[in-house]
This record gives structure tokens, C-alpha cells and sequence, in this order.
């Protein structure tokens, strides 16, 4: 049976970081009216996005498509982006808010995706003056398992901390609250709640 699921860490890092997760599935009409209730958006990770969404045809390498978490979650971006409300994107959840906002995909690079369910550490370097910078400092180690990458950035996207390879392992929106996305996996670790601290932290100041 066909089933809308999430990675309980997710749930976990939010709840221990001060906040009440709510899991939103990719059917229905996302728009800024709807998600006027949430405090912040966390975008997960998962499976590729669709070629199409950025004027590609499909890599040996990339997944099958789901277009409806597709056209769900470009739906939640841009309505998140129309209320200002704090986002965090994580893996793919980076990946959309860069293709949302016109940007495109590598669809396959080497290097951080070592195996299933088997995660790189890797030490990213941080772009100074930015909100990656106060969370982390100059630099940090973090967990990755991608085998796409950006490529072209999305409008008003900077890249805020890269790989020693220069894959680019994180992305802010200017001129935004807090629209944060990072290439790695915060959520397996759920006693490092830097990062879901500080989504809690701006959603608890535009409250």
C-alpha cells in the first residue's frame, strides 16, 4: 500500500530543539493561505527530483521521479518564501529550493554517497558573515549521502559552505529571515541541534 512516510529523526531533532513537528504530505494545494498555520518549513530528503523541473533529460544515474512530492514541495517553497517564514532544506530539500527558485542540478557526482544507508563525513568550510557561519563557525564536519550536487544557483541562492572537492554543502536566500539549505543530513544526529535550533530560533522571533 502506497504510504506518506518520513525519517522519525526529523521529528526527533525538531521536538529537541524546542519545537512541535507537523508532517505534510505531498498531496493537496500548498499555497501561502494554507500553510499559514506552520511556524517554519523543514524540506526533507529523498529521492531525485525529476530532470524535467530543470530542463534536463534523465542521466543513466538519476532515480524515477515523483511528481507529486515534486510539485508539492515547489508549491510549499514558494508559499514559504511569499510569508517569510523560516526554511530549512535538507539534501534534496536544498536541491528544491535551488530548481524552485530557477536553478539546476548536477545528476550525478562522485564521492559522497559511499553506499545505502551509508553516510560520508565530510569537512565543509564555511563562507564567513553568513547564518551557516554563526551556527558553525569557520567550518564543520558533516554527514553526507548525495550523489547530485548544484549546479547552476537559483536566484538570490549563495553558497555558504563547500566540500574539500567544491561541491557546494550549503545555500542561503539574501534578503530572507532564514532560508538555509544544506547538502548533508542534520538529522542523523540528534544530539547536534545546531542547525534545527537556530530554524526554531527564527520562526520563534517572526512569531
Amino acid at each position: 500500500m502506497e504510504a506518506a512516510v518520513l525519517y522519525r529523526g526529523y521529528l526527533d531533532c525538531v521536538v529537541r530543539a524546542g519545537g512541535n513537528p507537523v508532517m505534510l504530505p505531498p498531496v493537496g494545494e500548498w499555497t501561502a493561505d494554507t500553510i499559514g498555520f506552520l511556524d517554519g518549513l523543514v524540506l526533507a530528503g529523498g529521492a531525485d527530483l525529476d530532470p524535467a523541473s530543470y530542463g534536463q533529460e534523465p542521466a543513466p544515474e538519476t532515480g524515477a521521479p515523483r511528481p507529486e512530492r515534486d510539485a508539492s514541495e515547489f508549491a510549499l517553497v514558494h508559499a514559504a518564501l511569499k510569508n517569510d517564514l523560516p526554511v530549512l532544506g535538507v539534501c534534496r530539500g536544498m536541491q528544491v529550493l535551488n530548481v524552485a527558485l530557477g536553478g539546476t542540478l548536477h545528476q550525478h557526482v562522485d564521492g559522497h554517497n559511499p553506499a545505502p544507508s551509508v553516510f560520508e563525513h565530510t569537512d565543509i568550510s564555511v563562507e564567513r558573515d553568513t547564518a551557516l557561519a554563526g551556527i558553525f563557525g569557520a567550518g564543520t564536519t558533516v554527514q553526507c549521502h548525495h550523489h547530485q550536487a548544484l549546479d547552476r544557483l537559483g536566484d538570490g541562492l549563495r553558497v555558504t559552505a563547500t566540500a574539500p572537492d567544491g561541491i557546494a554543502e550549503a545555500v542561503e536566500l539574501a534578503g530572507a529571515r532564514f532560508v538555509v539549505g544544506v547538502q548533508s543530513h542534520p538529522e542523523q544526529d540528534v544530539d547536534d541541534l545546531r542547525l534545527f535550533e537556530a530554524l526554531i530560533a527564527a520562526a520563534a522571533r517572526a512569531r
